[in-house]
């Protein structure tokens, strides 16, 4: 029998994506609903996504989570049961516009295996499978890195119960992934569910801004620190906080605190709870390569310190729950995947325009390039970006005035992995960051005032040697210019997905002024 590809699906919540997998570990696609919906965060697939993929070519579909575990959990906390949602096959049902999906020999619903029936294609046979929440995470991370044994640590806001778990991961002498799971916190108890908290209270929109309250911590003092932790939390080595924040702390919650304090009070306050995290993963012994997963892995900000505890660090770019459709496709294929980049979604064809960034960017100082392969995951790295000269005392100011953004958001350097070290003081423990991963001190603020935070620091993607469309524009821009780094950020309007093909790039063009080559 001649195997197919393997489809990941997380969908159903909150921004869904589909993953798919050749019967070798190739990643052929990953995209996001929300660049082809452009509804940010869009819980659902659709359908231009979807076309995405050959359904011909797919036996097997893989589910990210245990709908029934997860709506006893919701029922649990008092938001009551989802009828529709208690199944994988009526999520897929209603998220792949399946019409008829019908149990195999009538088998209990909680096993996860049926028949598809298309009217225009005949009976084709899916295996369906569903794999728990924190076990996709971590299928995402493992898989795709280069260790053959490693310390899985994943932290989110909840799964289906947990809210933190770590993991012993390894390859059996078959080259299978195989897991172990080493300690969990399960809800009310979340990290996550704590910053999405504090981020509401800032005035900010929970469980998507939270990167905003990151940059946002800069420009306050810690000073609240001490009353977040006598307020919220019960123990800090034991992981457990005295309340349930999953709706929130409210508006009146510390009310002589500004929101510049408050955010920077939590974001001390997370990196202290993450330490004990990371503490106690090391302490497992398992292995001194640490795997970080979940949406609490985007602080990039306390990223910084995790050499603290371990010697290698790897951060699948995508972390969060859309990365989670790669990682339940992983566990359905079982072993090693062949990670070559993030660059997996919706193609532009046609080579990088090198030359015509070039000109544009010594016309204009800023311009958008929209080429090759989307990005896998929340931020841009050089397919879908606007980048700007980060020599210019304007520069960030215009920038943030195109994207409609807070005048105090920050903007990332995108610089030739070879020369990083001579601006920038990477943290310990990271040899590269590629994916935009950690912060790091700037050496020359005065030469680079475009990509400086407040607190004088940077988010640093380092470019290496790859091949990619990204490095060759650095290394004629370092020709050029003698700077060997841009400012690079994400290619969209605060509020709006990321632009994904051609015709968004057109729009982005005419509505903001900024050339966007292909």
């Amino acid at each position: 029998m001649t195997m197919k590809n393997i489809l990941g699906v997380s969908a159903g919540y909150h921004d869904s994506a589909v993953s798919l997998i050749s019967p070798h570990g190739e990643i052929l696609f990953a995209g996001h609903s929300e660049r082809y919906s452009k509804k940010k965060n869009d819980a659902d697939l659709h359908p231009a996504l979807l076309h995405e993929i050959d359904f011909d070519q797919v036996d097997t579909i893989a589910y990210y989570e245990r709908p029934w575990k997860k709506q006893l959990r919701q029922w649990y906390s008092g938001q009551g049961i989802e009828r529709n949602k208690l199944f994988v096959r009526d999520i897929l049902r209603k998220q792949l516009n399946f019409e008829n999906f019908y149990s195999f020999d009538d088998v209990h619903p909680y096993v996860d295996a049926y028949f598809y029936s298309d009217e225009i294609n005949g009976l084709d046979l899916f295996t369906v499978k569903s794999y728990n929440h924190h076990l996709s995470h971590a299928a995402a991370g493992f898989q795709t890195s280069p260790y053959d044994r490693a310390t899985v640590v994943v932290i989110d806001a909840i799964g289906e119960w947990d809210t933190i778990s770590i993991w012993g991961a390894e390859y059996d002498r078959r080259g299978r992934a195989c897991y172990k799971r080493l300690w969990r916190q399960t809800y009310p108890h979340s990290i996550g569910l704590f910053y999405s908290a504090i981020t509401g209270r800032v005035g900010l929109r929970p469980l998507d801004e939270e990167y905003i309250t990151m940059g946002m911590a800069a420009w306050g003092k810690p000073q609240w620190q001490d009353a977040l932790k006598l307020s919220l939390v019960n123990d800090v080595e034991k992981l457990t906080f005295r309340q349930n924040l999953h709706t929130g702390v409210g508006d009146d919650f510390l009310p002589n605190a500004t929101n510049e304090d408050l955010a920077a009070s939590a974001q001390a306050l997370v990196e202290q709870l993450i330490e004990s995290v990371m503490t106690r993963a090391r302490d497992q012994g398992w292995s001194q390569n640490l795997v970080y997963m979940g949406g609490v892995a985007l602080n990039c900000l306390a990223n910084r310190r995790l050499g603290s505890w371990f010697e290698n660090i790897w951060i699948m770019p995508n972390p969060g729950d859309a990365g989670s459709s790669l990682g339940a496709a992983a566990l359905a294929y079982g072993k090693k995947l062949n990670w070559q980049d993030a660059y997996l979604g919706h193609l532009i064809p046609g080579p990088y325009p090198v030359q015509d960034l070039l000109q544009e960017l010594v016309t204009n100082k800023i311009v958008g390039v929209a080429s090759g392969r989307a990005e896998f995951g929340p931020r841009a790295l050089g397919n879908r970006s606007l980048l700007a000269d980060p020599r210019g005392n304007t520069i960030k100011e215009r920038v943030n005035e195109i994207k409609r953004r807070q005048q105090f958001r920050p903007f990332a350097p995108v610089v030739l992995e070879e020369h990083v070290r001579d601006y920038f003081d990477m943290p310990g423990g990271w040899v590269d960051s590629r994916y935009m991963q950690i912060v790091g001190r700037c050496l020359r603020p005065d030469l680079f005032p475009a990509i400086v935070h407040v607190d004088g620091t940077s988010r640093i993607q380092t470019v290496p040697k790859d091949g990619s469309g990204i490095r060759a524009l650095l290394e004629s821009w370092y020709a050029l210019t003698g700077c060997p780094m841009l400012l690079n950020t994400s290619l969209n309007i605060r509020g709006e997905p990321m632009v994904n093909d051609r015709t968004d790039a057109d729009r982005f063009e005419k509505l903001y002024g900024v050339r966007v080559h292909s």
